[in-house]
């Protein structure tokens, strides 16, 4: 079993608008079935901390109905924890969930680019939906590169910001965004589901590409739960070679003494 921290937004209103927003409830919740059901343990941190401002709840979707009900979920998103003062070390893995407000907050928290980054240069998974994947930017590893740079990435496009009417209202094309930090931002057709992995990153296009992302990360996830069962074993068996052999020089000695 790993500990998936998943981190929302704590912006609740898009800009000046008066418009609400928040996370983006669809996305945390496919994501958390596919972790739960893997048998991972799932935990909850936001921007600001306390109890993170939502989305509506499609209540015709049975796994966003089964989040915003669940017990212990219901207590984690009560009392988030603030990115800033997260254990790093806790966490196999990252993701990043959207919703239009993690455009004013993710790029500039200095809190979540040390949290993503120390998952990252750890060996960890790093996961990102939609909006999600502005948490990637100015996030800076230890070998000095950016994490985007060089990398594939998927991420809401320009064109699904026109479709939503929301070009004219966030602060940047997130996709424009990643490509000038040096990612190749790789897109499918408007809210048609896109998810791309490359080495330990996961990024996802839009809502319908959540469960994708979790699913990839989950296959990262049981190749190192793989490796470490297998590194167990030769440690095991290095372990009963060496009692073996101290048990024949032992008798070997027994024998000569004889």
């Amino acid at each position: 079993m790993k500990k998936v921290l998943l981190v929302l937004t704590s912006v609740s209103e898009l800009g000046d608008t008066g418009e609400k927003t928040g996370y983006n409830v669809a996305e945390a919740a496919h994501p958390w079935k596919v972790f739960k059901d893997s048998g991972h343990f799932v935990d909850f941190a936001s921007i600001k901390g306390g109890v993170p401002p939502r989305d509506e709840v499609d209540t015709t979707d049975p796994i966003q109905v089964a989040f915003t009900e669940d017990e212990t979920t219901k207590a984690g998103l009560y009392n988030t924890a603030r990115v800033d003062v997260v254990d790093p070390s806790q966490y196999d893995a990252v993701y990043l969930v959207g919703g239009h407000g993690t455009m004013w907050d993710f790029p500039d928290s200095e809190g979540l680019q040390k949290l993503v980054a120390s998952v990252y240069n750890a060996g960890g998974v790093v996961g990102a939906v939609c909006h999600g994947p502005a948490g990637l930017l100015n996030v800076e590893l230890e070998n000095g590169l950016r994490l985007v740079e060089g990398k594939r990435v998927a991420a809401f496009t320009n064109d699904e910001e026109v479709a939503a009417d929301k070009d004219k209202i966030v602060p940047f094309f997130l996709a424009d965004r990643l490509e000038e930090q040096g990612a190749t931002h790789v897109s499918a057709g408007v809210f048609e589901e896109k998810v791309v992995v490359d080495e330990r990153l996961v990024t996802g296009q839009n809502p319908a590409s959540a469960g994708g992302v979790a699913k990839e990360m989950e296959k990262l996830l049981a190749e190192v739960i793989h490796q470490e069962k297998a590194e167990e074993q030769d440690e095991a068996a290095a372990l009963r070679a060496e009692k073996d052999a101290e048990k024949a020089a032992a008798a070997a000695a027994a024998e000569s003494d004889h």
